[in-house]
């Protein structure tokens, strides 16, 4: 009997000491902006990322610098400013970062594709000493705001004024960007006309089909359309179709952003058995506006003055030689 109180004592002992231990050498969780340095740091030396051709549909292993070569001469003229470049090499580096570490592309088990929609625009048979010199001159450079990386968003021109939050000109709510502001874009100075004012016609069918699509309402035969919210930019947020609200951003994508050019639109009405929409700008409007990154190349700033114009508040970190 003795032995057995005896074997219990140094049983209870020993989960004591046990208990005691996890708690004493186990730390405290770290808060999150630590969490995010240390992964951060995780990057001292260039990465190899997975990348999944679309048009091959093959995978490969590539250097995220020569990676990046490709998506810069995809997303921006190839013959720009070089700060310009430099400029659009910083966000690219900094929207792959954030993205790996957001999941990658799920769909294909890698960590970029070359697929625009799945990713970014990928297109190395661009790439010229330009866009070789604007990667090189900004080699492991990143845009951080609070230990994280940003969401990098450009457009093409913001119509004179960018939007004033990823809400306004996206309809974004994943997350929070603080980061984003709406500033002057003096590209509307040396935009193409196409920019500066553009008009855009729907058929009625096809706009009654697509907002059925989008918003599951069917707002029935169109007689009627108004812009019914404006953003502080003066971007259109919400549209009235009879009697059905839908988004601006979200009707932009579904009749096609190429033909609704932005959402920062002055008319919106039906005439002629059309929808017509007239506006100015190219794009979403949030974040860098790459004709106003050229203009302000063309003024002689640097490629961290131009990132820093578009977003307030953000740190640029070298994160590999």
């Amino acid at each position: 009997m003795q032995k057995q109180i005896q074997r219990m004592i140094i049983f209870c002992l020993i989960v004591f000491m046990g208990i005691a231990g996890v708690s004493c050498t186990n730390p405290e969780k770290k808060p999150q902006g630590e969490d995010v340095k240390q992964r951060v740091q995780e990057y001292k030396t260039e990465p190899t990322i997975s990348l999944y051709n679309n048009e091959t549909k093959k995978k490969e292993r590539i250097k995220l610098e020569k990676y990046l070569e490709g998506v810069v001469a995809a997303e921006m003229d190839p013959n720009w400013p070089q700060n310009s470049l430099a400029a659009q090499a910083i966000l690219a580096r900094t929207f792959t970062l954030k993205k790996i570490k957001d999941g990658g592309v799920k769909a294909h088990g890698t960590d970029a594709s070359t697929s625009v929609e799945e990713f970014q625009a990928y297109d190395p048979s661009r790439v010229n000493d330009r866009v070789r010199k604007a990667v090189r001159d900004t080699r492991g450079m990143v845009l951080m705001y609070q230990g994280e990386y940003i969401n990098g968003w450009f457009h093409a021109d913001g119509g004179g004024q960018t939007a004033a939050s990823a809400i306004e000109g996206l309809e974004y709510r994943k997350e929070k960007a603080p980061y984003i502001t709406s500033v002057k874009d003096p590209g509307q100075a040396i935009t193409v006309p196409e920019n500066k004012s553009w008009t855009a016609r729907f058929d009625l069918d096809t706009v009654r089909a697509k907002v059925k699509e989008t918003v599951g309402n069917d707002p029935g035969e169109i007689t009627s359309a108004e812009i019914v919210e404006k953003g502080p930019s003066g971007r259109a947020m919400k549209v009235k179709i009879n009697s059905v609200i839908i988004s601006a951003p979200a009707l932009r994508l579904a009749l096609g952003n190429e033909k609704m050019r932005s959402s920062l639109i002055d008319k919106f009405a039906v005439e002629n058995g059309q929808l017509v929409i007239h506006g100015k700008g190219y794009g979403h409007g949030v974040g860098m506006s790459q004709w106003g990154a050229r203009a302000l190349a063309e003024q002689g700033k640097s490629p961290e003055e131009i990132v820093k114009y578009w977003f307030k508040d953000v740190e640029l970190k070298k994160l590999w030689k």
